[in-house]
C-alpha cells in the first residue's frame, strides 16, 4: 500500500451551542441525519463514542451504491474533542484502501454559536484513491453545511 501525504483543515462556524453540535457528532442518529455528501444517506449508522469505540456507516449515494464506512475513536473529551480513525474502499480481499486520522476541536465563541476546527491526515491511501482524495475536501464541506442546517433547526 503506498502512503499519500495529504492533510485538510476546514474551521466552520455553527448557529448552536458548543454540546449540542458535539453531540451530532456522537449520537449515532443524529449522526446519520448530516454525515456525508449532499443528497447521501446512512441508513447504518453506528458509533461507540469511546475510546477504542468503532464506527460503521454505510453511506449510500442517490444512486443506491452503498460506501461503507469503518473507523475506531481514539480520543473523545465531551464537549472539546474528538479524534478517531476512518477507513474506506476495500479491495477484493477486504484490505483498506483509505484510511484517515480526523481531529476535532469544538471551541465556545461566546454568543452560542460552536467553532469547529477538523484536521484530516491521510495514513493510508492506494494510488486508486486519488479521485477520493481530491474530494475530500468538497465531501466534508458538504457535511458541515448538513450538520449546520441540522444543528440550526434542533
Amino acid at each position: 500500500m503506498t502512503t499519500i501525504k495529504k492533510e485538510l483543515r476546514l474551521t466552520r462556524i455553527f448557529n448552536a451551542p458548543r454540546e449540542l453540535v458535539f453531540r451530532a457528532w456522537v449520537d449515532p442518529r443524529q449522526l446519520a441525519q448530516w454525515w456525508g455528501p449532499e443528497c447521501f444517506t446512512n441508513p447504518v449508522c453506528e458509533i461507540d463514542a469511546q475510546p477504542g469505540g468503532e464506527i460503521l456507516i454505510h453511506m449510500t449515494a442517490p444512486d443506491g451504491t452503498v460506501y461503507p464506512m469503518g473507523g475506531t475513536v481514539h480520543e473523545i473529551m465531551p464537549p472539546k474533542k474528538i479524534v478517531m480513525t476512518t477507513t474506506a474502499f476495500h479491495d477484493d480481499k477486504n484490505n483498506v484502501q483509505l484510511e484517515n486520522l480526523n481531529t476535532i476541536l469544538f471551541t465556545e465563541t461566546g454568543d452560542g454559536k460552536t467553532e469547529l476546527k477538523l484536521h484530516v491526515v491521510v495514513q493510508k491511501a492506494t494510488p486508486e484513491m486519488e479521485g477520493a482524495l481530491s474530494g475530500m475536501e468538497a465531501g466534508w464541506s458538504q457535511s458541515f453545511e448538513k450538520l449546520n442546517t441540522f444543528v440550526s433547526q434542533a
